[in-house]
């Protein structure tokens, strides 16, 4: 079985291969604003440097947000093109799921929660909180103050991690239970073991109406350009 991974709902642009249930080949890029020229560029190095044609793929599974609109997109419409291309199932999983599986496997003695946070903008973030075995809590567009996780700290460690992480550190981190790990960074390769369990369950998505998961509506701003007047 090979599976081509995509993850770009945040400013990581992430793609991996898996083949047999392993993780052969990995590319990224932090780049801002760099999706959509350096995806492809990886999809193409990747196929090439693991002599992997492009018809030999069983599935493409993409991270399915919440996260940057322009990235999620970018990864989505990626994901369909070669979905329909080959005619072959296009999975998803959760960009919070992928987060904190991945983070479960870098650190397998650890036992307390996971809180995967994505930065939206001032104060507010997307989050979840994971245990090893699932879901906590629901992910959800959160206004990070003091005391919003204080019913999970005064019972359990949680480890908070992601690009929305460190803005949160003054005003979660005077519990005592709560740990950051600026370390960590999202991969396409976290996404790898969940990939193959809904493959082989056959829990793929429609490919036509698939969309991702954005949790707020996009809303665009009116472009200003000084120096023009109307007539």
């Amino acid at each position: 079985m090979t599976i081509l991974l995509l993850e770009t709902a945040t400013q990581i642009c992430s793609a991996a291969l898996e083949k047999d249930s392993k993780i052969i080949a990995e590319k990224h890029s932090d780049v801002p604003n760099a999706h959509s020229s350096m995806l492809s560029v990886f999809i193409d190095e990747l196929f090439k440097e693991n002599n992997i044609e492009p018809n030999m793929l069983d599935a493409v599974c993409v991270s399915s947000g919440p996260g940057s609109y322009t990235g999620l997109r970018i990864g989505v419409s990626s994901a369909k093109g070669l979905c329909y291309a080959l005619d072959i199932p296009l999975l998803s999983i959760p960009t919070m799921q992928n987060m904190a599986t991945l983070y479960y496997s870098q650190h397998p003695d650890y036992n307390g929660l996971v809180c995967p946070m994505i930065d939206a903008r001032r104060m507010e973030c997307y989050t979840a909180i994971y245990n090893r075995n699932g879901v906590v809590r629901e992910t959800a567009a959160d206004i990070i103050e003091p005391g919003i996780y204080d019913k999970w700290l005064n019972e359990n460690i949680i480890t908070f991690i992601g690009d929305g992480a460190e803005k949160t550190k003054p005003i979660l981190s005077a519990h005592t239970n709560a740990l950051y790990n600026n370390r960590f960074t999202i991969s396409a390769a976290g996404m790898a073991t969940l990939a193959e369990e809904k493959f082989k369950n056959g829990e793929k998505e429609d490919t036509a109406y698939f969309e991702p998961f954005y949790l707020k509506d996009f809303v665009a701003k009116k472009s200003i350009v000084h120096g023009l007047k109307k007539e």
